[in-house]
């Protein structure tokens, strides 16, 4: 299996595979219809806490890492549950709404699947 990482808003392709929204919060100003996701995966995506601490209040990306790795460890049934959903597919797209597509969660999440 092949677990890439996109931007939601960017437009789907049929290279996306199965697509997997990885945020806990519905991205801003985009429809079910457009966003075109298969599943919505928000209990893998980083706390409230600690996505308020990186967008709003600067924390460094390297503490963020830390912190979220952190919980997936803690949560690491909800990250098997997730590996079991997309078992079986030969591509799945891990999406996230963030504007930085080198500085967000979901390569991290992407390297915690394949691990």
């Amino acid at each position: 299996m092949e677990i890439r990482t996109k931007r939601v808003y960017d437009e789907p392709a049929a290279s996306d595979g199965y697509r997997v929204l990885v945020d806990r919060l519905w991205p801003r100003g985009l429809s079910k219809e457009k966003a075109d996701v298969d599943l919505w995966a928000k209990q893998v995506a980083p706390s409230a806490e600690l996505r308020k601490a990186f967008h709003h209040e600067d924390m460094p990306f390297d503490d963020f890492v830390t912190a979220y790795r952190a919980e997936l460890a803690a949560n690491a049934s909800a990250v098997d549950e997730l590996r079991g959903e997309i078992a079986g597919h030969k591509v799945v797209t891990l999406l996230y709404a963030m504007n930085d597509t080198e500085h967000n969660h979901a390569g991290l999440l992407r390297d915690a699947l394949e691990g």
